[in-house]
């Protein structure tokens, strides 16, 4: 099994992974995946600075926290498995928020989840009253994200990235493999669709 902390990068040193992210990458190995040193330095780097950010964009599709820890721990072990799709490591963010919509909408889709759900005890990646914990809290805008979630797939995600995520239009069209323009069309048609939801409430 890899070490959980990379030495001699100053960014990740203190950085440790869950222990359920460190079991599914170590049984990776175990059955025979080539996870390299690259790959997992990437993993710690990135999830240190998009594990958090990952988990509030996951909570905003499933309504169950655990359950949105680990589809943000199941990305990254495909991360780690398939780093070398990247074609640089400046795409790997894009490409872990992808993961994770397409992972959120299997699950809502068929109940599956990769990885076993544990009990939220002891969980390393903390995400106790996040921003998306507190909007569930509010019923207006548990109408809102009811909403979004019935969206068309490509408009929820990019209403998803752009109001909740911040992202820029370029950003999303990173993420999400579209063009500028079929982003801001997705956006428009999205608003649209929402504006009708919520009157019609």
């Amino acid at each position: 099994m890899w070490p959980s902390r990379v030495p001699n990068d100053p960014l990740t040193a203190t950085v440790a992974l869950p222990a359920p992210l460190l079991l599914a990458l170590a049984a990776a190995r175990l059955d025979g995946e080539a996870i390299n040193q690259q790959a997992e330095q990437l993993v710690v780097r990135l999830f240190h600075e998009e594990g958090r950010s990952l988990v509030r964009l996951a909570r905003l599709f499933v309504d169950d926290r655990d359950a949105a820890e680990d589809l943000v721990q199941e990305a990254f072990l495909r991360l780690a498995r398939h780093s070398s799709r990247i074609e640089t490591v400046d795409r790997a963010p894009a490409y872990l928020r992808s993961i994770v919509l397409n992972l959120a909408r299997d699950h809502n889709r068929r109940g599956l989840v990769s990885l076993k759900h544990r009990a939220a005890q002891g969980r390393q990646l903390d995400v106790h009253d996040d921003a998306a914990d507190r909007l569930v809290q509010s019923e207006d805008h548990q109408r809102v994200i009811d909403a979004v979630r019935r969206l068309a797939t490509r408009q929820r995600d990019c209403v998803t990235l752009r109001y909740f995520e911040e992202q820029s239009i370029e950003e999303i069209a990173s993420t999400l493999g579209l063009s500028g323009n079929s982003v801001k069309t997705h956006l428009r048609r999205a608003m649209v669709a929402l504006d009708r939801m919520l009157a019609d409430q």
